[in-house]
């Protein structure tokens, strides 16, 4: 029996997962310049014809990774709508923030990477520019956050904020194994997710 459209379309799916996954794999292990697409479609044990089948070459291939990357980003944002409370919001952005990159500590250092590409760069830096505009983006709304917590100075306050989470997020990435997640998420917490402190 033939398989339905939606059948054809999940496996696409799934079979487009298992080529980005390889590909982060590689990018991360030896650098977005020094993997083939041959060596994706090894990875991903696939053949490089069927790889193309799914992508034209390597750049569409990390421009779905962005995309995927800012939707994972902008969901964290999203998410904090269910919250009534700003202060619920805020808890929402560390424990999201926190728990992606302690999962994963090596796809962020791969994007942070990315985000500090040179400008002469041609064919990196509008990746780059797409992670920090989208960045930008999200402070804005955080911004927002704090304005409606009434902090005095609502975007010193939000700035102060991102770079706390931000750090956290780096030194987690770099030490993984040694970095105290659960203690320093709690400390965050308690420093900007209560009324007195906020």
């Amino acid at each position: 029996m033939p398989r339905t459209p939606e059948e054809n379309d999940r496996i696409r799916q799934l079979s487009k997962e298992k080529i980005r996954t390889a590909a982060m794999e590689l990018f991360i292990k030896k650098g977005y310049y020094a993997t083939s697409i041959n060596d994706v479609a090894i990875q991903a044990g696939i053949s490089k014809g069927l790889l193309y089948n799914y992508y034209k070459g390597k750049e569409e291939l990390l421009s779905e990774m962005v995309d995927a990357r800012i939707r994972e980003v902008v969901e964290v944002m999203e998410g904090t709508s269910v919250f009534e409370k700003p202060i619920e919001q805020l808890r929402h952005i560390v424990e999201g923030a926190i728990d992606n990159v302690s999962q994963r500590p090596e796809v962020f250092r791969f994007y942070l990477h990315l985000q500090t590409q040179p400008e002469a760069d041609v064919e990196l830096i509008k990746y780059s520019k797409l992670l920090i505009e989208e960045n930008a983006r999200q402070f804005e709304l955080q911004c927002k956050i704090f304005e409606k917590l009434g902090v005095k100075e609502p975007r010193k306050r939000s700035l102060y904020f991102s770079s706390a989470l931000q750090g956290i997020m780096l030194m987690i990435s770099t030490y993984p194994n040694q970095f105290p997640v659960e203690e320093v998420k709690a400390q965050m917490i308690r420093e900007f997710c209560n009324s007195s402190t906020a």
